[in-house]
């Protein structure tokens, strides 16, 4: 395969210092045509179209990733296929599926999310959750019920959930719920013990079996007899413990639990540490994953009502596919999952001080870069080149240049990629101007300044 790239003169030397080790590695011949501009983000393709030379051996062109206009202009003047590459050219080896196989996705592992006081709320409130939960990744929505109280209307709940669509479990203690609930097409129940087990064989459904004591599984392995005796299909939990109640003993609960009953069918609720921990939930939730993946526990329950939680469910169906991939491959689950990583980004791409002053020597235009690295921040243009680490020194060196005679919206702008640039060195994460900063899946794409 022959790819013919296309830039502008100030990416040049960056460009071909990336495709020099990239191109080995994934398998292609390339060519690189500079065109008659110094920043390459301010192509357009019907300004391309009037310019490119395509070679007749290239069988792709790529364009820079903020080349706007219809590709279709180009794509007129070759038998090539045109594209778009990454807005940032350093992420081209990854656009290029060099840190990720192609069977990567796929999973064993299933998810319940709980709505929690599910009779507290109305059957639209619901519905709206049920909605939200599956499209985050949940393949049954539980309902939480409240201890000590019955829900008349569960029956009706179950119906509506599956006339839409959705898998239902049931999350009670209580006959009078469960049995409604069961009839209605709820197909687990969660959970029994002593206390309802001699009902289970009524409800025609599958069961989570759990300990009537966590701490000494007491009550365990005469639940589960019993509903083997009655033909009740089975899930067992032994209930993991929060962080100091008994953490660590919990988890060497499940592992005694899998050498007891190698081939039964397990569940864990994932819930009590990713709740009770005052962490964010993403490594809680990979971490517990990855536990569930290794010992066969092919479910998971989750919630995702404390704020720090609140992506849970999104967070355990990407940590389920790291976790089977890394497994199943027998692979560090290590630059595979990029999505997961939020806080900090899992590397940074300096251009580093030299590539920088070259830049702030070549460039002929008054317009300003801004560059966030290494605790530094960077502002540069056409024969200016100011750093530092506090935006407002820098901002006020600015205007102590005569550069500075700004309109409102342009200082708001640079107001505005500053925060961004220092946010980026505080957290360190990698700062790409007029680019939204990268949260891993909740990442936002921001109206470009520059489009504008």
């Amino acid at each position: 395969m022959h790819i013919h790239f296309v830039t502008g003169r100030l990416a040049e030397h960056s460009l071909r210092k990336v495709l020099a080790e990239l191109a080995p590695a994934a398998g292609f011949d390339y060519s690189v045509e500079v065109l008659g501009i110094t920043v390459a983000a301010l192509m357009t393709t019907d300004w391309v179209a009037k310019r490119l030379q395509v070679p007749p051996q290239a069988s792709r062109v790529v364009l820079p990733g903020y080349c706007s206009g219809d590709l279709a202009a180009v794509q007129r003047l070759t038998a090539a296929t045109v594209e778009r590459g990454p807005k940032d050219l350093r992420e081209l080896p990854r656009w290029f599926g060099q840190h990720r196989a192609d069977d990567y996705g796929q999973y064993d592992i299933e998810i319940l999310a709980e709505i929690n006081h599910a009779p507290r709320l109305t059957p639209d409130e619901i519905l709206r959750q049920a909605a939200e939960l599956a499209a985050q990744g949940a393949d049954l929505i539980d309902l939480g019920c409240n201890p000590g109280e019955t829900w008349s209307n569960v029956a009706d709940m179950v119906r509506r959930l599956r006339e839409s669509g959705y898998r239902v479990s049931i999350d009670s203690l209580n006959p009078a719920e469960i049995a409604p609930a069961a009839r209605a097409g709820a197909e687990l129940v969660l959970s029994v013990n002593s206390t309802n087990r001699e009902h289970a064989a009524d409800w025609g459904c599958e069961v989570v079996a759990v300990p009537d004591v966590p701490a000494t599984l007491a009550g365990l392995d005469e639940t589960i007899d019993c509903l083997a005796a009655a033909g009740v299909p089975l899930r067992i939990d032994p209930v993991i413990e929060p962080i100091g109640f008994g953490f660590a003993r919990s988890l060497g609960r499940y592992l005694a639990i899998r050498d007891r009953y190698p081939d039964a069918e397990m569940m864990m609720g994932v819930g009590n540490l990713t709740e009770l921990t005052d962490v964010d939930s993403a490594g809680v939730n990979a971490l517990l994953l990855g536990f569930c993946q290794e010992l066969g526990i092919r479910s998971v329950l989750t919630t995702q009502v404390i704020n720090w939680a609140r992506s849970s469910v999104r967070e355990c169906d990407l940590a389920r596919r790291l976790a089977y991939y890394a497994v199943t491959h027998h692979l560090l689950p290590k630059h595979i999952e990029p999505r997961l990583v939020m806080l900090r980004d899992s590397q940074l791409l300096p251009y580093g001080d030299d590539e920088l002053q070259r830049l702030a020597e070549s460039l002929k235009d008054e317009n300003f870069r801004i560059f966030a690295e290494e605790g530094r921040l960077h502002m540069i243009a056409a024969g200016l080149h100011l750093q530092g680490d506090d935006p407002f020194e820098l901002f006020d060196r600015l205007l102590a240049s005569g550069r500075g005679r700004l309109d409102l919206g342009h200082a708001f702008y640079l107001g505005y990629e500053m925060a961004k640039a220092v946010t980026a060195l505080t957290l360190g994460k990698q700062y790409r101007q007029d680019q939204a900063l990268e949260w891993g899946f909740l990442t936002k794409p921001e109206r470009s300044h520059r489009a504008k």
